[in-house]
């Protein structure tokens, strides 16, 4: 079984964009933490079961000799922009088996010392054809998943309500075993194009420079 777990959104600057996320749609975010080994660090903005991710550089010199570092660098470059999608599975197993994918573990700590701790597969294949989600499943309590995380939205915000992604329709279909996820194809370069934020207000719809 799979759902949308969360969104990754590059950005040049984790504080600016923590502003213009608050002040431009209502959306606050909590320190996530920082990935040493990729050059990277973000912040979550909480959406119950779901969440974005928002991530940028922090180590240039690092940043450049990983595959997520140089994604993120190239993207955010333009603005804020959609990089992946992940997808939460209760058969981490099976979908690396299925796919001929291995699986790593990962962990951070939060800034209240609580450690998050994971594991996923597929992320590089993600970052070279983006149209992919990446695979994770969490090995924490259901109230420590990001999207519990408690922040100041000024807008009732309940997830995720689509995704746009311009690719082969087959080709995502087979990548997902056959499951159906809330994705709308769209035509243009491959990738993540785009995703809807369900809202009280209306949906807050992020897209590509």
């Amino acid at each position: 079984m799979y759902w949308i777990d969360h969104v990754v959104v590059a950005v040049e600057d984790l504080d600016a964009a923590a502003i213009r996320w608050r002040e431009g749609f209502g959306l606050d975010s909590a320190p996530g933490g920082v990935h040493p080994a990729w050059g990277t660090g973000n912040r979550i903005v909480p959406l119950g079961p779901t969440y974005v991710e928002l991530i940028a550089v922090l180590d240039p010199t690092k940043a450049a000799t990983t595959d997520l570092g140089r994604a993120v660098g190239e993207v955010s470059s333009a603005g804020d922009a959609p990089l992946v999608w992940c997808v939460g599975t209760d058969d981490l197993e099976g979908t690396a088996l299925r796919l001929g994918l291995d699986i790593g573990g990962g962990s951070r700590r939060r800034p209240d010392g609580v450690e998050l701790r994971w594991r996923s597969t597929g992320l590089e294949a993600a970052l070279a054809a983006p149209w992919r989600p990446f695979f994770i499943s969490w090995d924490v309590e259901p109230d420590s998943h990001p999207g519990r995380g408690f922040v100041h939205h000024t807008v009732d915000a309940p997830g995720i309500a689509w995704l746009e992604v311009a690719c082969e329709p087959a080709a995502l279909v087979a990548w997902l075993g056959g499951e159906a996820m809330p994705v709308r194809f769209v035509d243009g370069r491959p990738g993540l194009r785009g995703f809807g934020l369900s809202t009280a207000r209306g949906t807050i719809e992020i897209r590509s420079p």
